[in-house]
């Protein structure tokens, strides 16, 4: 199975809480890759993408915060017009809904990445087979 891991650090939404929360990844010798912030009224969720899960779940855990793994898959496509709409209708195709997904762009090489999160991500590998695109380990992903 091609699935990524990303943290998720639900946080209270005020000032100076993203500062504290990655040095404490800082501390535990943890790089992150890639970060999203979803903040509402009082809370948010950070979630990033780094080079040691585990460790930071547990450097995170230890100085108090609510921490969980959630597993995504890691879709490279080429970075064209039309390169999520392929992914989002094969999904849609297999009756997949897409809770949550980002991308970016590698800069060397006409290709993006798209992190999506959906309920049952074995039924998405499936669905993405054969459609030219190719689904990214973790360890492959943290080394971009």
């Amino acid at each position: 199975m091609h699935r990524v891991r990303l943290v998720s650090v639900f946080v209270e939404d005020k000032l100076g809480e993203l500062a504290k929360t990655t040095k404490v990844l800082a501390a535990a010798g943890v790089s992150i890759r890639w970060v999203t912030i979803a903040s509402g009224e009082r809370y948010g969720v950070i979630k990033l993408l780094v080079d040691r899960a585990e460790t930071a779940q547990s450097a995170l855990a230890e100085h108090g915060y609510t921490v969980s793994l959630n597993e995504v898959l890691a879709v490279e496509v080429e970075d064209k017009p039309g390169g999520l709409a392929q992914v989002a209708e094969a999904l849609a195709r297999h009756k997949l809904n897409v809770k949550n997904a980002s991308g970016f762009v590698i800069a060397s090489g006409r290709r993006a990445v798209l992190l999506i999160e959906v309920d049952d991500p074995e039924q998405a590998q499936t669905a993405l087979k054969g459609q030219h695109v190719r689904l990214i380990t973790e360890a492959e992903l943290v080394k971009l």
